[in-house]
């Protein structure tokens, strides 16, 4: 038997007030939602499924970062900070690497749970003035 889990199928992520997070994944990150049950909000994140879950206070600061990738972090910035987004760390080159740069930008969402955008640019990328 083959046992290949390198695909991940689902991420849930738990929220304290369902209704401000399917707001703020639908309208304001943009996210394409797939179904709503009760106080479980699906999303689908390029095949990856986002579940935000109502959960007890407590469980809601237990979260791991999520990292979206994206084509042009400039951009998306920009277009996150006009929809309300406010970044705790704007775009920056984390790591030169051998055939890309990674630059990364960070920000929460309602809850306070880390997010991230992360952009594998080609060598040279620079911030538009």
């Amino acid at each position: 038997m083959n046992l290949n889990l390198n695909h991940i199928g689902q991420i849930a992520l738990p929220v304290a007030d369902i209704d401000r997070a399917e707001a703020f994944f639908a309208t304001t990150l943009g996210f394409r939602k797939l179904f709503r049950f009760g106080d479980l909000c699906f999303f689908d994140c390029a095949g990856v499924r986002l579940l935000v879950e109502k959960a007890k206070p407590e469980d809601v600061a237990k979260a791991s970062v999520l990292y979206f990738r994206c084509t042009d972090i400039a951009l998306a910035v920009k277009e996150l900070t006009a929809r309300g987004v406010t970044f705790t760390h704007p775009p920056h080159r984390i790591a030169p690497m051998e055939d890309h740069d990674l630059w990364m930008a960070f920000f929460q969402d309602p809850d306070g749970h880390p997010l991230a955008l992360m952009h594998e640019a080609p060598k040279g990328y620079a911030l538009p003035a």
